[in-house]
């Protein structure tokens, strides 16, 4: 687990006088669970997926950001970043893009390569978000105007619709 990403995803919290706390807890397999765990609404989780999008000579690595509680269209996210398709990147991928492993990955983009998108809806419900942070066992619980003034993510819409 990653103690360097947590440490500097910190520090620029700090610089940058951010509102949020840091919940220590045991670790938890599924979003569900590590919302009970923190206190939070499932809703309130910022589900961050490493995806790679391709096609229409783009190769781009993007972190698509999203509320737990929804699933992502790649085919939508593809699209509007001008690729064809986009998938999941490998476990080895998230690990050099980020430093950290499935599960514990920050919303914020820290590498060059990593191109950070939001989902709009994840500030339309809740004033505060809930990540881990580079640990499976460390949460951080951030105001929602914070992190996007902070880590001002491209705002895309590629939320799957039911």
């Amino acid at each position: 687990m990653s103690c360097a990403t947590f440490a500097r995803l910190t520090a620029l919290l700090d610089e940058k006088q951010a509102r949020y706390r840091v919940v220590e807890h045991s670790k938890a397999g599924k979003s569900q669970d590590v919302a009970t765990i923190r206190g939070t609404q499932l809703g309130q989780g910022a589900k961050a997926l490493v995806c790679h999008v391709k096609g229409n000579a783009i190769k781009q690595y993007v972190l698509a950001v999203l509320p737990a509680d929804q699933q992502a269209d790649l085919a939508i996210l593809a699209n509007s970043i001008g690729g064809t398709r986009a998938s999941l990147a490998s476990p080895v991928e998230v690990t050099t893009l980020t430093d950290c492993v499935f599960g514990a990955i920050p919303p914020f983009s820290f590498h060059p390569d990593l191109l950070l998108v939001a989902d709009p809806l994840l500030f339309q419900r809740y004033d505060e978000l809930a990540f881990n942070a580079g640990m499976l066992e460390r949460s951080v619980i951030l105001n929602a105007h914070d992190y996007q003034r902070i880590a001002r993510p491209q705002l895309i819409k590629f939320i799957r619709l039911t």
